[in-house]
């Protein structure tokens, strides 16, 4: 999850750096159509099966995930972006309460502390705000929370039935393209620049090993675990604010940071607690 983390970190970093030129759609578009190419040369090579008695699974997952992206990047342009960020990060939250009836998991109490412990830490980096004139935007984004979650624990499903990470992930990246391709033809295209290749390819690139190491994450780890780990993506892209951007971080920011450190650090400690009762 900490691979994922740096990874949508990157993703972002470079979506902040496409902003300038590139509409929402296309970046979404560009961000899928590349991972797709990258996912389906790995799967051509490799001749991995795409074949799948969990199709409705993943459809379940692809169409939540596009969904709630499409939510996302709306609540992005009509809100301050550390808001929709901060209400895109209340998954965890949601993933937390739908868990004991979907997943039929009951982690302890002291993991859902540092779900909400690490919460307040995204709270205190971006300091979001948000007026009544937000409502509508507000809403939408609090809905990507909660559409981002049940693509969580699609994903945890489907890494339950024996679904592989690079076919799960393939499936959401096609969904993705398809949708994201609707959306941009209803917008404006933008022409592209050789330079802006480099960049396009790696926002493509950047997800996908992202969105492979976080459906591994999910399959293979801890479900509450790994969705604390989820909030260090705020962290990296702190830094690489600070790093490219020349943004200051302040002391309520810094403490913010511990925080989500201290989320991760509980959760890990709890689950090696529980790995070593068991053996």
């Amino acid at each position: 999850m900490l691979v994922a983390a740096l990874g949508f970190a990157i993703m972002g970093a470079l979506v902040k750096a496409g902003a300038a030129k590139f509409s929402s759609a296309e970046l979404v578009f560009y961000r899928s159509i590349f991972g797709l190419i990258a996912i389906y040369v790995f799967i051509f090579a490799k001749k991995l099966p795409l074949k799948t008695p969990a199709m409705y699974k993943h459809m379940s997952r692809s169409l939540v995930g596009f969904g709630s992206l499409v939510l996302f990047f709306y609540a992005i342009a009509h809100l301050p972006l550390a808001t929709a960020i901060t209400l895109n990060y209340t998954s965890p939250l949601f993933l937390a309460f739908f868990m004991p009836f979907m997943l039929h998991e009951k982690p302890k109490n002291i993991v859902y502390i540092a779900i909400v412990i690490g919460f307040i830490g995204v709270i205190l980096v971006l300091q979001p705000t948000i007026t009544k004139n937000d409502a509508l935007a507000g809403a939408l984004g609090l809905a990507s929370g909660v559409g981002a979650s049940f693509a969580y624990i699609y994903v945890k499903q489907l890494g339950n039935l024996g679904e592989p990470d690079w076919r799960t992930v393939f499936y959401f990246t096609l969904v993705s393209t398809i949708g994201a391709g609707i959306w941009m033809l209803l917008n404006k295209f933008t022409p592209i620049a050789w330079q802006d290749l480099i960049m396009l390819i790696g926002l493509g690139v950047s997800a996908t090993i992202a969105q492979l190491a976080l459906t591994r994450a999910y399959r293979t780890g801890k479900t509450l675990t790994v969705a604390s780990l989820a909030y260090v993506t705020v962290i990296i892209a702190s830094f690489f604010g600070v790093l490219f951007w020349n943004e200051q971080l302040s002391v309520s920011e810094w403490f913010g940071i511990g925080l989500i450190i201290l989320s991760g650090v509980i959760s890990i400690k709890t689950t090696s607690a529980n790995s070593s009762t068991t053996k």
